[in-house]
């Protein structure tokens, strides 16, 4: 028991702020990240006699998150009934240059199809490589890397079609 806890402890002091980064990219909210990666730690405890590699470990753990995110949304019943569409404000302040900028990307990105999105931000937020992205998202290397190279393409296209029109809506 002695030897489980410290492997685990090991992989909390390691991997907890990178998780957390990436919890935050996938949720845009920090309570929410603190309780998928906490909800992620949970599982990891419980399961980690299954993990016999530890240098697969960063990979595993974000497979969890990834699942955890994803159960967020099947268990979430979304009630729309009592929100005034028009009444609807964007509050983000963006006021500066920086966090201008910052959310232009922000928002390129995440409106960057799926399966273009989430690799990028593997690679980016999470540093993963182009092989542990594989193992996460269970694809073949090539077409990760296929899909990085396109999803920097886009959003270099994005970022470049009209630089001086900052606030202006991604194109789905």
């Amino acid at each position: 028991m002695a030897d489980k806890q410290k492997r685990y402890e090991a992989l909390v002091q390691v991997y907890h702020k990178e998780l957390y980064r990436f919890a935050f990219w996938l949720s845009k909210d920090a309570t929410v990240a603190e309780d998928l990666v906490q909800e992620t730690f949970l599982r990891a405890w419980r399961s980690l006699d299954s993990l016999q590699d530890q240098g697969a470990a960063k990979s595993w753990l974000l497979t969890i998150l990834r699942r955890e995110n994803a159960r967020r949304f099947e268990r979430k019943q979304f009630d729309y009934s009592d929100v005034e569409q028009d009444s609807l404000v964007d509050e983000r302040n963006t006021a500066l240059d920086d966090d201008m900028e910052l959310t232009v990307l922000q928002r390129h990105i995440m409106a960057l199809p799926d399966e273009y999105r989430e690799p990028l931000i593997l690679q980016v937020m999470a540093g993963c490589s182009g092989e542990e992205i594989a193992d996460i998202l269970n694809l073949n290397k090539n077409t990760v890397m296929t899909r990085l190279y396109r999803a920097r393409n886009q959003l270099k296209d994005a970022l470049t079609r009209n630089p001086d029109k900052f606030n202006e809506a991604p194109n789905g």
